[in-house]
C-alpha cells in the first residue's frame, strides 16, 4: 500500500508538470532561442497571439524576423507625419531626404523584413518619399498638414493596417515598389518573389498561372492557328481591295513605283501632290477641281494627326520629367519643333481668311 501511494503521487507530479510545460508554450510560442522571433500560424479563426494578427500582404510566416524589427515596424506605425515616418526635420533638404528614404527602404522591405506589418511600413515610406520629394505636393502637405475630416471605416495616424491611408488627398504619383526599383534598379537582390498580397492566395494564383500555360502549350499549333486565321482573313481582304481598287491619281509623295513624279500644287492652299505625266491631259475642269479639294483635304488630315502626336509625346515627355525628376526629358520636351502644329495652325489662318 505505501508503494502504491508512493507511485500515485508521482504520476500525479508528472502530469501537473506536463500541464504546465505546455501552457508555458502556447504562451511563449514555439521558439524563444537566441532572441529571434518567429511567428505562429494563424489558428482556425484566423487570430495570432499578441492580437497582432494575420496582415495583408504581410511577411513570409515561415522565416524568422528580430526583436529590433518588429519595434521598427511599430514605430513606423506610430507616426503621424511624413517627416516623422523617415525620421527627418522639415527642413530636411533633397539629398538628405533621399538617404533617409535608401536607408528606411532596405531595412524594411519586405524581402527582407518579415516582421507582422513589414509591408504596410514600407509603403508608408515610400508614400511619405514620394510625397516629400515632390515640391508642390510638399508645400500643400506643409500648409495642410494633410488632414481631413474623419468619416465612418476611416481612421487617421497609424490605427489599424498600419495606417497606411493617413494623410489621404497626398498619395503618390508612382507605387512604393516602383519606386524602390528605381533607386535600385530591380527589386530587392533575395531569392524569393514578394507580392503585395496574401502568401497562401499569391501560391495558389501561381500555380494556376502554370496550370494555365501548361493547358495552352498542350492544344499545340491548333490553338495558335485559331488565333491566326483572323490575321489571315484581315491580310486577304486587303490584298484582294488593293487588286479590286484602282489607285488615287495623285500622292501626297513623290511614288515612281507608281509613275506619280510631277510636281503639282492646289490653287487654294498650295498643297504639293504629284501626279502622273498623263494627269493634266485626263483631268480638266470641275474633274481636276475635285482632286485638287481631296488632295486638301487628305493633307489637312494628315497634318492634324500629325499634330496630336506631336502635343502627346511633348504631354508625355514633360509629365515623365515631372514624376522622375528628369531635367533631360523636360528640355526634350521644351525643344519640340512641333511642325506640323505650325502648319495647323497656318492652314487655320488660312481658312478664316478665306
Amino acid at each position: 500500500m505505501p508503494h502504491t501511494g508512493l507511485a500515485e503521487v508521482g504520476t500525479r507530479c508528472l502530469t501537473l508538470k506536463r500541464e504546465a510545460l505546455l501552457d508555458a508554450l502556447t504562451k511563449n510560442g514555439s521558439s524563444a532561442g537566441n532572441g529571434a522571433y518567429r511567428r505562429r500560424a494563424a489558428d482556425s479563426t484566423g487570430a495570432q497571439p499578441g492580437g497582432e494578427g494575420q496582415e495583408s500582404g504581410g511577411g513570409d510566416s515561415t522565416k524568422g524576423f528580430t526583436k529590433d524589427q518588429v519595434e521598427g515596424v511599430q514605430r513606423i506605425k506610430r507616426c503621424k507625419d511624413y517627416y516623422e515616418v523617415l525620421g527627418v526635420s522639415k527642413e530636411v533638404n533633397e539629398d538628405e531626404l533621399k538617404k533617409a528614404y535608401r536607408k528606411l527602404a532596405l531595412k524594411f522591405h519586405p524581402d527582407k523584413n518579415h516582421a507582422p506589418g513589414a509591408t504596410e511600413a514600407f509603403k508608408k515610406i515610400g508614400n511619405s518619399y514620394a510625397v516629400l520629394s515632390n515640391p508642390e505636393k510638399r508645400r500643400q502637405y506643409d500648409l495642410t498638414g494633410g488632414e481631413e475630416p474623419s468619416s465612418p471605416g476611416h481612421s487617421h495616424g497609424g490605427g489599424g493596417g498600419g495606417g497606411f491611408d493617413f494623410h489621404r488627398g497626398f498619395e503618390a504619383d508612382i507605387t512604393p515598389e516602383d519606386l524602390f526599383n528605381m533607386f535600385f534598379g530591380g527589386g530587392f537582390p533575395s531569392s524569393t518573389t514578394h507580392t503585395f498580397t496574401n502568401s497562401r492566395t499569391s501560391y495558389s494564383n501561381q500555380t494556376d498561372n502554370r496550370q494555365e500555360r501548361t493547358e495552352e502549350r498542350g492544344d499545340g499549333g491548333f490553338s495558335m492557328f485559331i488565333q491566326l486565321v483572323p490575321i489571315v482573313v484581315l491580310i486577304l481582304v486587303s490584298i484582294l481591295s488593293q487588286m479590286m481598287v484602282s489607285p488615287p491619281p495623285y500622292s501626297l509623295y513623290s511614288r515612281p513605283s507608281t509613275g506619280q513624279t510631277v510636281k503639282r500644287q492646289t490653287e487654294n492652299l498650295h498643297v504639293d501632290y504629284y501626279v502622273s505625266r498623263d494627269f493634266k491631259s485626263e483631268f480638266k475642269g470641275s474633274a481636276l477641281h475635285q482632286i485638287e479639294k481631296n488632295v486638301e483635304d487628305d493633307y489637312v488630315s494628315n497634318v492634324r494627326n500629325n499634330c496630336w502626336k506631336e502635343r502627346q509625346t511633348k504631354t508625355d515627355l514633360l509629365y515623365a520629367a515631372k514624376v522622375y525628376r528628369d531635367d533631360r526629358m523636360r528640355k526634350k520636351a521644351e525643344l519640340m519643333t512641333m511642325d506640323n502644329c505650325r502648319e495647323l495652325d497656318r492652314l487655320n489662318n488660312l481658312f478664316r481668311g478665306g
